[in-house]
């Protein structure tokens, strides 16, 4: 696996694509910029070797070149959080960028538009990949969020950078810290699955039931396997046309030594409310009109235990409504329990977009092992899938 450490940028020109797909306010202020911060080593590491870097990246989802998609209200957040002054090109191929990339000198920075005001960006266009591969020497990759998908700038352009093209730091730590859990973690590995649905998970359980030791099963798909079971769960979510999956989970699970945690007790809501009525009930004893909305306080003990008897741990969605005061007892007790475990020498890895928002929210960052910067990219790794812009890098 090529990265960074391999190559000396010494007068050559960069090609890095970032994912500095941030979110703006109505004034275009950049409102978190963890992605930018992440990706500063693998700049700092160019320019320090005496290269220049041409940034590319998308943002949001525009129709066509819009002003408020423009990459150029980033450009001074870049510049603050580098420290290095940041020139920036309208449009991302052409003379005009190409002009400014030849004139780049060692230590600069150039920041491309958007690339997605091209449809060829996302059309995964090989004349337009081969556009932007002539604005760099080497291609560096450092765009985890969006290597599960083939478009020009992830995927095509590496082929031409046949000998020359690597992992930035962060793509190489989101690929190291998913291979700890997948493949070289130390046992016993343990995976938290939460989020409304089982459907969205199901290929994940699939995949690391051979992987892990050890399940818990949280958040809104709990219900739908205690229904399978014969529990009364209420007015709770569920998905009936899952049951018979969620069965043929569990029978995977115990035939696969596979220990599966599922809630015992719930706080229970007689509405979708912050201020609804509540009650701890058992989780298979959820009366008509309440549903569950959060782990109970026997389910935090029983799921604290397990976590801390794990060496190697993945979190993957919330265990309840977490968004409501009320019902994030749940999430924010089991980000103190894999807290506490890393503190005592256990890997964690976090990742998915609400797993994340809840880790931020609640001051766990500097508490866990890795927050991984890719929801869908880290998604598809924990299916088992090959992401295009990591084998496009790997095929030399």
């Amino acid at each position: 696996m090529k990265t960074l450490n391999d190559f000396n940028f010494k007068d050559k020109k960069a090609l890095v694509r970032v994912d500095f797909n941030v979110p703006l306010d109505d004034q275009f202020n950049v409102t978190d910029d963890t992605r930018i911060v992440a990706a500063k080593p693998t700049i700092i590491k160019v320019l320090e070797d005496g290269g220049s870097c041409i940034l590319m990246s998308h943002l949001g989802r525009p129709k066509g070149a819009q002003d408020e998609f423009s990459l150029r209200h980033i450009a001074k957040t870049i510049e603050d959080i580098i420290g290095v002054e940041t020139l920036f090109v309208k449009d991302c191929v052409g003379k005009e960028v190409g002009e400014a990339a030849t004139n780049l000198k060692p230590g600069q920075i150039l920041l491309l538009e958007n690339l997605r005001f091209h449809k060829e960006e996302e059309a995964g266009d090989e004349d337009f990949a081969k556009q932007l591969s002539k604005l760099g020497d080497i291609y560096v990759n450092d765009a985890f969020g969006t290597a599960h998908r083939a478009h020009a700038s992830t995927t095509i352009v590496a082929q031409f950078f046949p000998d020359k093209k690597c992992f930035g730091y962060l793509l190489a730590q989101e690929i190291e810290s998913i291979n700890k859990v997948m493949e070289t973690g130390e046992k016993p590995v343990l995976a938290v699955l939460g989020g409304a649905k089982v459907s969205s998970k199901i290929t994940i359980i699939e995949n690391i039931l051979s992987k892990v030791d050890h399940l818990i099963i949280g958040g809104g798909m709990t219900f739908t396997f205690i229904k399978a079971q014969g529990g009364h769960i209420g007015n709770s979510l569920v998905e009936d046309d899952k049951m018979d999956l969620a069965l043929e989970i569990l029978k995977q699970a115990k035939e696969k030594n596979v220990q599966v945690h599922l809630p015992v007790d719930v706080i229970a809501a007689d509405a979708f409310d912050n201020n609804a009525h509540t009650k701890v009930v058992e989780v298979d004893k959820i009366p008509d009109g309440w549903m569950g909305l959060d782990a109970g306080p026997k389910s935090i003990k029983n799921f604290h235990e397990v976590v801390m008897q794990c060496k190697t741990i993945l979190w993957n969605g919330p265990l309840g409504v977490f968004e409501m005061e009320n019902f994030a007892k749940g999430t924010i007790e089991l980000g103190n329990s894999i807290a506490e475990a890393t503190k005592k020498g256990a890997f964690s890895l976090v990742g998915g977009g609400d797993s994340v928002a809840a880790v931020k929210q609640f001051g766990f960052e500097d508490k866990v092992s890795y927050v991984s910067t890719g929801g869908g990219a880290m998604l598809e790794s924990l299916e088992g899938k090959t992401l295009p812009g990591i084998a496009a890098i790997l095929n030399s």
